[in-house]
């Protein structure tokens, strides 16, 4: 007849010593303890950690124990998951037999795979952020490359802005040809145009003085009269 309670104690003593740092007992009756399990350092000294919480059922280990996750760190839930379905996988496979240490065991495996994929996937990350920064760099330099499609579509975005410009120019034009007056309207505008200059010129000749020094006498000029001149002859002219 198995002892289970023997094979259970000496298990027990095993675990502790296996893992003084992370293991705790939280009842006798029924057996209880916890197991936290680190990942080995990946990136940055970035981990990933899960406490496990067993317990012994009654004819354990030919019953599978107890299993769940009190507690983690770093893991999302599809990992979480995949943890649970690892335990219960190794825990069919190895009914009948004590079987912590290589529940334990799996579990720090799968951990550091996480930590591997977490690497990976930011390595990958990095590489896509490069070659998108190195083709917009490209692109930057090189353009767009033409096609009959794309140059279809910028020819007619181009002519619709030609036209626009076109339409903005003529109205302007119409505009400023509308503001324009003649001088007919400028007449209309201001009836006192035909007056004006005759207005400033009789304002301006109340105040005209003439300096008289400017002019000679009449008779201080030396003219000579043609008719004076002996040499004179009207036929000539």
């Amino acid at each position: 007849m198995t002892d289970y309670s023997e094979e259970q104690r000496n298990e027990l003593e095993a675990l502790e010593s296996i893992y003084p740092d992370s293991f705790t007992v939280l009842s006798e009756n029924p057996t209880t303890f916890t197991i936290t399990v680190t990942s080995e350092a990946g990136e940055n000294d970035e981990t990933v950690q899960t406490t496990l919480k067993f317990t012994y059922r009654e004819k354990y280990p030919d019953e599978t124990p107890l299993y769940e996750i009190v507690s983690q760190e770093n893991l999302d839930d599809n990992d979480v998951t995949d943890i649970l379905k690892l335990l219960e996988q190794q825990a069919e496979e190895n009914l009948g037999m004590v079987m912590i240490f290589t529940l334990v065991s799996a579990v720090q495996e799968k951990l550091n795979e996480i930590v591997d994929q977490i690497k990976t996937r930011r390595e990958e990350e990095k590489k896509q952020k490069e070659r998108e920064a190195e083709e917009e760099e490209k692109q930057r330099f090189h353009g767009t490359p033409v096609t009959i499609e794309n140059f279809l579509n910028w020819k007619a975005k181009f002519d619709a802005e030609l036209l626009e410009i076109k339409r903005k120019k003529m109205k302007e034009e119409e505009q400023a040809g509308k503001n324009k007056l003649s001088g007919k309207q400028l007449f209309e505008m201001d009836h006192n145009l035909d007056t004006s200059d005759i207005q400033f010129l009789e304002e301006a000749g109340n105040s005209v003085e003439v300096d008289e020094s400017l002019f000679q006498e009449m008779d201080d000029l030396e003219l000579e009269d043609e008719e004076d001149d002996p040499d004179y002859n009207p036929v000539n002219l």
